[in-house]
């Protein structure tokens, strides 16, 4: 199976929702539809190359400064990913800076732009990007993420958005980057 297809097949059955952008204002009109309040920004070098934070205000959303204190706060986060695992549909985000891991774990929502060519087939493939992360610094956190948060308590009921984001949205761009390292 095609890496695409099958990362569309299993980030589906994990619960998130996979959109096609053809462009950025698409991704930035999608976001300004769903957000349903304040985002959290972290800095990146992706985001700031296309100006994001520029492009979201002029769609009328209003960004919070990522801090502890105000990150308990927001209705979203919006990310993007270094690379994406087909096999499991899991993106990986380098979030050594404390403003990613916030806004990828408090919002109820949390947007991830990422580009269809950084979609390696699986474990395996993710070994050289992986370790080449870890060259650059070997002390780095690094986010696993497949799907909204889910937790289950000892009689296995399942529970959605408990330590995390109830929603997940993999917003598919081309040419946002093909540096796997990149964010």
């Amino acid at each position: 199976m095609e890496s695409m297809t099958q990362f569309r097949v299993a980030a589906e059955a994990a619960g998130a929702v996979l959109v096609e952008c053809q462009h950025l204002v698409e991704a930035v009109t999608f976001i300004a539809e769903r957000a349903a309040g304040d985002l959290l920004l972290p800095g990146s070098v992706s985001c700031h190359r296309v100006r994001l934070a520029e492009q979201l205000r002029g769609a009328g959303l209003n960004m919070l400064p990522v801090t502890r204190d105000q990150a308990a706060e927001a209705a979203a986060g919006v990310t993007s990913a270094c690379f994406a695992i087909a096999d499991t549909g899991t993106l990986v985000l380098e979030s050594t800076a404390e403003d990613v891991r916030l806004a990828t774990t408090l919002p109820t929502r949390h947007f991830v732009l990422l580009d269809r060519r950084k979609i390696v087939a699986d474990g395996l493939a993710a070994v050289e990007p992986l370790r080449r992360m870890h060259q650059q610094n070997p002390r780095n956190y690094i986010a696993y993420i497949t799907g909204p948060s889910r937790t289950a308590d000892i009689e296995r009921v399942l529970t959605i958005g408990v330590h995390g984001p109830k929603e997940l949205y993999i917003l598919l761009l081309d040419d946002w980057s093909e540096d796997l390292l990149e964010m």
